[in-house]
C-alpha cells in the first residue's frame, strides 16, 4: 500500500477497465422449500414460547381426488381403519409427532425446548430433558451428548413402516454401553458422531439469567441480545 506501488497501480487502470464478470446474487440463493422447524424464545420478562411449525410441503399430503383440497400433513396421520384408536372420524384430532415443550420449576416457567424430526421428536426431547434435569448436565452438554432413537413402532407417516428391536445410536456412546445393548438383543444401527438429524434447541431462565443451547448436528444456533 506504499505510495510508489499505488502510483504504479493507478497507471494500469484506464477507461476500458471494469469489474470482473461477477454473477448476480440471485444465482447464489439457496433452495427454498417447506419443512418442519423449531424455535424457543425467552424475553427479558420471562415470557416463553416453544413452537414447531410444520406441514409446509404439499407433496406430503396431496389433494384428495374429487374434493380438491388436502387433508394437511398432520391429517394424513389418521389411520383408515375404523377399529383403530387413531382412525379418521369427524371431530377427532390425529396423534401428532410435534413436541414443542415448556417445563415449569416451582410453578414458574423454566425451560423451553423441542426439535424437528418426525417420530424422533418425542424421543430426542425426552432424553435431552432428563439429561439436564436428572443428570445435571447444562443445556449445551445435554444436547452434545450422544443421541439415540428407535423405530420399534409403526411410523406416523404412510406406509407405517417399523423396524422391530431397532436402536439407532451415535458412535460416541462408550463401547461398553454398545456391547451391553447388543447383548440384550437390540438391533444396533451405528451412526457417526453427531450423525443424527436431531435439531434440538433448549432455553431456560432462572432469575435474571437466560441460558440457551443448540444441537451441533444441523443448522441450529442459540443467540441472545
Amino acid at each position: 500500500l506504499g505510495s510508489t506501488n499505488m502510483a504504479h497501480n493507478q497507471m494500469t487502470v484506464d477507461n476500458k477497465s471494469g469489474p470482473p464478470p461477477w454473477q448476480t446474487m440471485t444465482q447464489f440463493q439457496a433452495e427454498s422449500h417447506g419443512d418442519t422447524c423449531h424455535f424457543d424464545i425467552i424475553d427479558r420478562w420471562g415470557n416463553m414460547i416453544s413452537a414447531t411449525p410444520s406441514g409446509g410441503w404439499l407433496s406430503g399430503s396431496p389433494a384428495v381426488p374429487g374434493l380438491g383440497f388436502p387433508v394437511s400433513v398432520r391429517g394424513q396421520m389418521f389411520w383408515l381403519d375404523d377399529e383403530h384408536p387413531n382412525s379418521l372420524q369427524p371431530g377427532k384430532r390425529p396423534r401428532t409427532t410435534l413436541t414443542p415443550t415448556l417445563a415449569l420449576r416451582d410453578d414458574d416457567p423454566y425451560l423451553a425446548f423441542g426439535t424437528p424430526g418426525g417420530d424422533q421428536q418425542d424421543q430426542w426431547a425426552l432424553h435431552a430433558f432428563l439429561r439436564h434435569v436428572h443428570h445435571g448436565l447444562n443445556l449445551q452438554e445435554a444436547l452434545d451428548a450422544p443421541s439415540f432413537y428407535t423405530d420399534h413402532l409403526p411410523s406416523s407417516f404412510y406406509p407405517r413402516e417399523w423396524d422391530a428391536g431397532s436402536l439407532a445410536v451415535e458412535a460416541h456412546f462408550p463401547q461398553a454401553t454398545l456391547d451391553e445393548l447388543d447383548r440384550r438383543g437390540h438391533k444396533l444401527q451405528i451412526y457417526p458422531q453427531w450423525g443424527h438429524y436431531n435439531s434440538m434447541t433448549m432455553a431456560s431462565k432462572v432469575g435474571p439469567m437466560i441460558r440457551a443451547g443448540s444441537s451441533p448436528r444441523r443448522q441450529c444456533y442459540a443467540v441472545g441480545r
